[in-house]
Formats: C-alpha cells, sequence, structure tokens
C-alpha cells in the first residue's frame, strides 16, 4: 500500500463516523541506544511505516468498545520458519516459561514478586529497561494509579516487574496460559468491554483499592494498538483515581530490536491469538522492553482533563 492509500484509508481524527482517534506517534528525541559498538541516530528509532486498515463504522460496534485498527498489516513480514536457530530458540524458551509456571503459581501465593515477573521476560528472551525508580508517590500514603499505552502482553509482566501491581484487565485475561494465571493470582481486576453494566463496579473497586495503598495498574487505551500508532485514553480509570484523591504516575512503554530500532514485532494486535504471538517474541533474537516512569499526575479537575493530561504525557515521552 503506498503512502498515499494509506493516508486515503486512515478517518480523520475529527470524524463524526468514528468514536476513537487514530494518531501517528509523534516524533521525539529519544537518546540513542547502544547497538553494540554501532548508535544509531535519533531519527532512525523512530522509523516504522505499518499500514492502518481503519476503524469500522460505529454501526457495526458499540459506541464505548475500545476498538483498534491495528493488525496484520502492521505487523513485520514473517521470515522464513525453517530457521534452526529460532526454532531451537523457541524449544528452549518454552521450556523455561513451563518450568517457571510451576514455580510461579505457589510463589505467588505469597503475594506479587517482581523478580518472577523479571525472571518470565528473560525466559522470553524479552531484555527490561526501566527508566525511573519506582511507582510510589513519595507521599507515605501508597495508592498509586499506573497509566500505560498497550502494545502487547509483554506490557503485564513488565509493569508487574517493577514492582507489584494490581492490574484492571478485560475479563478474558483471566483464561490466558501463564498470564492469566499470574493475572488471577496478583488480584487482578477483571472488566468486561462488551457492556458497562459492570464498570461503575470496577471504579469503585479500584478506588477503595487506592484508598488502602494498592498500586493499580490500568491501560486506557481499552486494547492493545501497534506502537506506530496509538488510541485515546478513556476516562473512567481516572475517575477511580479522582475518587480515592490519589496520584496517577503515566509510563510509556516501548518495544525496540537490540540495535535499538523500534519493531512491531513483540505487539499482539488484531485477531491473532495469544500463542501466535508468543511464538513471534520467542522467535526473536531478543526484544527490548522500555518503561519510562513519568512524574506523577495530582489528582485534579474532572476525569476528561486528568485523561487528557495522562495521554499527552505519555505520547510526548
Amino acid at each position: 500500500m503506498s503512502e498515499r492509500t494509506a493516508r486515503r484509508t486512515m478517518p480523520r481524527a475529527d470524524s463524526p463516523t468514528t468514536a476513537l482517534r487514530i494518531r501517528r506517534a509523534a516524533p521525539r528525541p529519544p537518546e540513542p541506544l547502544p547497538a553494540g559498538d554501532v548508535t544509531l541516530p535519533a531519527a532512525a528509532l523512530r522509523t516504522l511505516h505499518p499500514t492502518h486498515p481503519g476503524l469500522p463504522a460505529l454501526a457495526d460496534r458499540p459506541a464505548w468498545a475500545p476498538c483498534s485498527p491495528c493488525g496484520p498489516d502492521c505487523l513485520p513480514v514473517a521470515g522464513p520458519r525453517a530457521d534452526r536457530r529460532a526454532g531451537l530458540r523457541v524449544a528452549r524458551r518454552l521450556t523455561a516459561l513451563t518450568a517457571l509456571l510451576l514455580v510461579a503459581l505457589p510463589v505467588l501465593l505469597l503475594g506479587p514478586n517482581p523478580r518472577l515477573f523479571r525472571a518470565v521476560l528473560r525466559a522470553a528472551g524479552v531484555r527490561l529497561r526501566i527508566r525511573g525508580t519506582t511507582y510510589g508517590h513519595g507521599d507515605g500514603h501508597g495508592g498509586v494509579l499506573v497509566v500505560a499505552n498497550h502494545l502487547s502482553w509483554i506490557d503485564v509482566v513488565a509493569l508487574g516487574a517493577v514492582a507489584p501491581v494490581r492490574m484492571i484487565a478485560k475479563r478474558e485475561v483471566a483464561d490466558w496460559p501463564l498470564i492469566g494465571a499470574i493475572a488471577r493470582r496478583t488480584g487482578a481486576l477483571f472488566v468486561d468491554r462488551a457492556g458497562l453494566r459492570g464498570l461503575p463496579d470496577v471504579v469503585a473497586g479500584t478506588a477503595a483499592a487506592l484508598r488502602a495503598g494498592t498500586t493499580v495498574g490500568v491501560f486506557p487505551e481499552g486494547t492493545t494498538w501497534c506502537g506506530s500508532a496509538s488510541g485515546p485514553f478513556r476516562r473512567a480509570p481516572f475517575q477511580a483515581a479522582l475518587d480515592a484523591g490519589r496520584p496517577v504516575r503515566p509510563v510509556r512503554i516501548d518495544l525496540a530490536l537490540p540495535d535499538g530500532r523500534p519493531t512491531t514485532a513483540g505487539a499482539f494486535v488484531g485477531d491473532e491469538t495469544l500463542w501466535d504471538s508468543l511464538l513471534r517474541v520467542l522467535r526473536l533474537e531478543r526484544l527490548d522492553c522500555t518503561l519510562t516512569l513519568l512524574p506523577v499526575l495530582a489528582p485534579e479537575g474532572d476525569r476528561r482533563t486528568l485523561a487528557a493530561r495522562a495521554e499527552r504525557a505519555v505520547a510526548a515521552a
């Protein structure tokens, strides 16, 4: 698809036919990441050219339902599957992940363990980089709402590798292998995205957890995007922070190849299964996941304003 054709298929951000806007990731000058003895220029780190098919019409989906246009066109072209080294990597990493699953569930009975989350990432071939210190606000009162952009199943594990965090997740996550088991053990708050009936209870439960001093994590986009484009932050989780009077910690998540180039290879988008996404990651020589912990936002204004502030912070990081 040519660039001109891609632009024609992209719905306008202010179009009345869609409830979401598609926003290209704003260019930013990140610090160059070393690739062996080579350092790429900052401009090269943001070169991604996936295509986006556009959002379905409002008549074909609930107006409140999170929706992303990202799909197969956003993913890298699949390489030859006969690569013997890639096959060995997959076998070795699947064995390690299976062993970790057997260890993880008993350990999580004692509470969330960031070291275990880091071990899961290492076993999958994902190197975690954390820019910042911790989620806490430093006021001695605990609870903070962690909000991040959403790219992949990797995000959940990466956030848990920083510090114990209770995630808000879609109901389907509870049935995922490994990730679902970990989510249930760490007290995830599950929300049904197919309707709004249970949303007030989720907001109330989140506010109660924040008041009790718990760190709660959520992906306000409501669904995954490929990383070259991103969706608007939905407002409901921010109402919980306002009700509890607790701050919001924006976090930006980036996925890159070992040489520093951003990649969509780790994304979990479209109609693919968790297994498809997991295998694509396991075949890679390595995937780098960077979490940038941004300054906290005070629980001020209304939820629309607070969500917009957090969205701008993540986009500009």
